[in-house]
């Protein structure tokens, strides 16, 4: 790949992935991966193998802090808070002038000012997820564990808990 002709945002990323050892190169996906089922669906994979990124804007000092988590799982606002403090919603532009990315492709590393970051342990569950890399339509491949060495972030609980799979007791419950 020519990195000449790749959006700014991925060449960040493809070189701070290359400056730390990553195995992988960030890779362009023919339609956009904006949400974790898309980028799901273009890879052929499970949706809880997509490292999802969400941003807050933490109140006690405006910081960026970056959550990663599975695809198929929904963050725990006070969880999150009980690591880093208060936190409140990010809009597009608080988004791109922190990371220096758009929503839809926030990677977990190459950002702009760097944030407070937490990754959540459902991740592990997964011998590999693909993260964004920088633009809506590129991704690259990584171990969970390599999150943690990319980023120096710990390892935490920060999701809801799954639903409950249905059993026929509360399918049988729940029927309508």
């Amino acid at each position: 790949m020519n990195m000449q002709t790749v959006p700014e945002g991925m060449q960040r990323v493809a070189a701070e992935l290359l400056r730390a050892g990553h195995p992988h190169a960030p890779r362009m996906l023919d339609d956009a991966a904006r949400t974790a089922q898309q980028a799901a669906d273009a890879l052929g994979i499970l949706v809880g193998q997509v490292a999802k990124s969400i941003i807050f804007r933490r109140k006690s000092d405006d910081a960026a802090v970056l959550v990663v988590t599975s695809g198929d799982r929904r963050v725990d606002e006070k969880k999150v808070e009980a690591h880093v403090g208060k936190v409140g919603r990010a809009d597009a532009e608080f988004v791109k002038q922190r990371t220096g990315f758009s929503i839809g492709g926030v990677a977990p590393v190459a950002h702009a000012t760097p944030p407070v970051t937490l990754i959540d342990r459902d991740l592990l569950r997964f011998d590999v997820v693909w993260a964004a890399a920088g633009h809506p339509h590129a991704v690259f491949a990584l171990h969970p564990s390599d999150l943690e060495r990319l980023t120096g972030a710990p390892v935490v609980d920060v999701v809801q808990a799954p639903p409950a799979a249905l059993t026929p007791a509360t399918a049988e419950r729940t029927a309508p």
